[in-house]
Order: C-alpha cells, then sequence, then structure tokens
C-alpha cells in the first residue's frame, strides 16, 4: 500500500528524534527543570541580537518583489556575499558562480548525493556518524559504505583504504563531527588526498569529498582545516544553523571546489537538482539575513564552558569520554556493553534523556547534546552521580 523502503525504515528512524519526543512528553509530567534533556542539537543560545533589528526593517521594507522567486542558486548578492566569506575561511579566492543557496545543510547534501550519484555507486561514511548519512544516500540509490574510526574516532588510513573500491563515488566527511566532536586534522586531510588520488589513479575514477560544516565555527582549541586546500576534488556542505543558532530558518549553502572536473556541468546539476527535489530555492527572507549576519557569530565561549562543565562533571564520576575539538556533543563510553539499555534506565530512573549510540553506528556510547542552558547541566551532575554510584559502585572520581 505504501513505500515498502520508507515503512521498513520507520523502526530504524531517526533515534535522537523519539529521544527528543520522549523529552517533551517527560517534561509535562516532571517539569522542565526536573528533566535533563540532552537529546538533541537544538542550539539554546539566541541568535545574534543585531538579528532583531534586521528582521524589523525587513518587514517594513515595502519594495515589489522580496517575496518572488529567484535564481535557483540563489540571490546573486547573498551568493557574493557568501563567496567572500569562504574566501576569507579558506585562504583562497573563491568566485560567487560556484556558491548555491540550500535549505540548510542537510537539503544541501541531499541535493549534492542526487547530482552525483548513480545507482548502486558507494558513498563512505564514517562510524559513528550523524544518523540520516545512511538514509541520505539510499534516497538515490548509492550505497553507504562504513568505515569504522580508531577508538578516539580518528579517521583510520589503512580502514579506509580497504572500503575503496571502484564503484566509491564519494567520501562524506563531517569536521567537527556529530556526534564526537572530533576536528580531523590537515594532516589527516591530506593523508587521505594522496590515498584517494592513488585509488583514481588506479581505478581510472574521480572520488568526491563532501564535506559536512555545519560546525566549522564552533572550534575550541583546534583549527579547522580548509577542505579545498586538502582535496581537489572537494564540495562544503554548509549551513547557519549552528553558527548563528538559526535551525528553525532552515538556510544553508553548497560551495563547488572550481578545481573539479567537468565543473560547469556539476553546478548545472546542483542548480537541476536544487528545483527538482522541490526545494526550488533557500528561503527569501533567510537568504537577507545572512547577508546582514555574515560576520555575526554565537558566543563559542559559551559552549566551550558547557563542555567544560559537563565534560569535567562526568569524567570525575568515572566516565569515560574523549574531551571535543568542537561542535557541541559528548560522546561517552557506556558503562556496560549495551547503551540502550543503560539509556533507558538513565530515562526512566533519573530523567537524563540521551541518544544512544548504536543510532550513530558505534554501539557501546551514548551521545550527550549540551548546547543546553548551564543550569541543566548543573542540575543534572547529582544525577548523574546516581548512575555513577549505580554502575560504578562507588569507586569513580
Amino acid at each position: 500500500m505504501f513505500s515498502n523502503e520508507v515503512v521498513s525504515n520507520l523502526s530504524k528512524s531517526s533515534v535522537v528524534r523519539a529521544m527528543f519526543e520522549e523529552g517533551a512528553r517527560l517534561k509535562k509530567i516532571y517539569g522542565d527543570d526536573k528533566v535533563y534533556d540532552f537529546s538533541i542539537g537544538n542550539p539554546d543560545v539566541e541568535p545574534p541580537e543585531k538579528l532583531k533589528k534586521i528582521l524589523l526593517d525587513m518587514s517594513c521594507d515595502c519594495s515589489k518583489g522580496r517575496h518572488k522567486y529567484m535564481p535557483n542558486a540563489g540571490y546573486s548578492e547573498v551568493r557574493n556575499v557568501i563567496a567572500t566569506s569562504v574566501s576569507k575561511d579558506h585562504g583562497i579566492d573563491f568566485p560567487s558562480d560556484y556558491i548555491c543557496m540550500t535549505c540548510g545543510a542537510a537539503g544541501g547534501i541531499n541535493v549534492i548525493l542526487k547530482s552525483l550519484l548513480n545507482p548502486m555507486e558507494e558513498v563512505i561514511i564514517f562510524a559513528p556518524y550523524f544518523v540520516e548519512y545512511l538514509f541520505y544516500i539510499k534516497n538515490f540509490g548509492g550505497i553507504p559504505v562504513i568505515v569504522e574510526t580508531t577508538e578516539d574516532f580518528d579517521i583510520d588510513i589503512s580502514a579506509l583504504e580497504a572500503k575503496i573500491t571502484p564503484s566509491t563515488k564519494a567520501v562524506l566527511i563531517n569536521s567537527p563531527n556529530n556526534p564526537t566532536g572530533v576536528i580531523y586534522s590537515a594532516e589527516k586531510l591530506s593523508e587521505i588526498n594522496s590515498l584517494l588520488e592513488r585509488k583514481q589513479t588506479e581505478y581510472g575514477t574521480e572520488i568526491y569529498i563532501i564535506a559536512d560544516e555545519p560546525y566549522a565555527k564552533i572550534a575550541y582549541d583546534v583549527e579547522v582545516p580548509s577542505v579545498f586546500k586538502a582535496f581537489k576534488n572537494s564540495i562544503i556542505v554548509n549551513s547557519y544553523s549552528k553558527s548563528l543558532a538559526l535551525p528553525g530558518e532552515r538556510i544553508g549553502f553548497i560551495a563547488v571546489n572550481p578545481q573539479i572536473k567537468d565543473v560547469p556541468v556539476l553546478m548545472d546539476a546542483v542548480l537541476f537538482c536544487n528545483r527538482t527535489l522541490g526545494y526550488v530555492n533557500a528561503p527569501a527572507i533567510a537568504q537577507r539575513l545572512i547577508t546582514e549576519l555574515i560576520d555575526e557569530s554565537v558566543d563559542v565561549t559559551e559552549y566551550r564552558e558547557k563542555r567544560d562543565l559537563l565534560w569535567g562533571g562526568l569524567t570525575k564520576l568515572g566516565f569515560e569520554c574523549n574531551k571535543p575539538d568542537g561542535a557541541f556533543y559528548l560522546f561517552v563510553k557506556s558503562p556496560i556493553p549495551d547503551e540502550t539499555i543503560f539509556v533507558k534506565n538513565a530515562l526512566e530512573n533519573y530523567q537524563i534523556i540521551a541518544a544512544p549510540g548504536g543510532g550513530f553506528g558505534r554501539k557501546g556510547y551514548f551521545r550527550l547534546a549540551y548546547c543546553v542552558s548551564k543550569d541543566v547541566i548543573i542540575n543534572s551532575l547529582p544525577s548523574f552521580e546516581k548512575l555513577a554510584k549505580e554502575y560504578f559502585g562507588g569507586q569513580n572520581g
């Protein structure tokens, strides 16, 4: 009656969203201050103050045509601003012709995959990965190929090499990473590039790097290296959901490396897919907002303080967790092998809402999104302490 594939995927759908909805239910029962919801990367911080004035000015602008269709790539003036920003961030001269405004990073990734993939071609992703990548790839007949990362979640070059085949079309990287907060170093990107160049020569193929970078502005003590400098066949997808705390506005962009062979054809494909996938174009108001806010950002020091507060508190209690380099997630080792049981216990007995690591492709861990208020973190620590005593027998700290 309905799509067999979609119906079968319903049971595999986002564990993050499921936990988010459970959190909303529990808050109605216990109250907001008694539920410690770390389920979803929904920024607690507000967008820059400047946003309010810009929206007020826009609401009073009676110019004709403010809400009409525009080119599928987006307004030329917006793309010029984005290109200038990309040029500055990557230390290159990036032309606006290779920018396409999108409905967030998720929309951008779907557009790129639709533009690149033939049926049964492979896209490599690294576990743990963002939960929706598998579905995005399968949307267009692609095959997700999962490569396990190292114990500290870095890319294992040998493991990557073992998974590259003549059918490999793209490698999807996410740095800073969701769910681990890892930033891949320039040296690591260089190693990947050398491997891909060798494999392209061996197989006579083109392999593309798709860089999903919505957290690029949320980095702490480590610099996020330039993907454009590291790879010729590179495509960046970014959004302002995290850097400007605008996830509900669904605004982002695709930036295609001009060095890609037959890049005009790829750009035509991107614009075609942006239209025919039903996005048509990125929202007009959101595009104009970005033009005015391009030099703004959320306060990263606030996220750093929250990271240190939660990471420091948990590790002191005996939980094992790498300290994130960026983004706003902790990926914590479960005290027991089955993290779903641990997460269920934390939820039912202590009102702590986390996302099980199996949904991210790495069992035995759970994810905490610390883009919440400091009060939530502080008030949750006594509950985490009770959990630690329950599982570590009081031998923590």
